[in-house]
């Protein structure tokens, strides 16, 4: 059985709390952007184009038979891409209802709000905000 959405939130919590500088996270953040599957060019549509990020980044989503979301992204800023890995580990292969219903609590305690630029930190509430649109529609589709 699959980790739920705050499990896996705290393993992500304990995986940064190893780290004592920002310099050694943001390395663990470029480290997990190679994480990502593979994102066809063909989807780099502006629909995917997610608004009010620094760096350009595409997330899409489909509905899996059972029901879940599997999301698909793709930045061109590799530190982007690392932040997009840790929003997929999370939201991947989950019901709409565990997208909408789940706090995002990780990202205050990792510290990554304060240690972003803050065009960089809009950009990371959009993509949110892009996932759980996603989940919403998918939420109304299926009834």
């Amino acid at each position: 059985m699959m980790m739920n959405i705050d499990l896996v939130q705290n393993e992500i919590i304990e995986e940064f709390a190893s780290f004592d500088d920002w310099m050694d996270k943001y390395n663990y953040l470029i480290e997990m952007s190679s994480d990502t599957e593979a994102y066809d060019d063909s989807r780099k549509t502006p629909s995917n184009l997610i608004e009010g990020c620094q760096s350009r980044v595409w997330i899409d989503a489909e509905l899996n038979d059972d029901g879940t979301i599997h999301f698909m992204a793709e930045s061109d800023a590799i530190l982007v891409k690392g932040l997009v890995a840790l929003l997929l580990r999370v939201f991947n292969n989950r019901t709409p209802d565990e997208i909408l219903e789940s706090k995002l609590f990780f990202i205050d305690e990792i510290g990554m709000k304060e240690n972003l630029s803050p065009t960089r930190a809009n950009g990371l509430v959009s993509m949110i905000k892009q996932m759980k649109m996603y989940a919403l529609a998918f939420k109304n589709i299926k009834k």
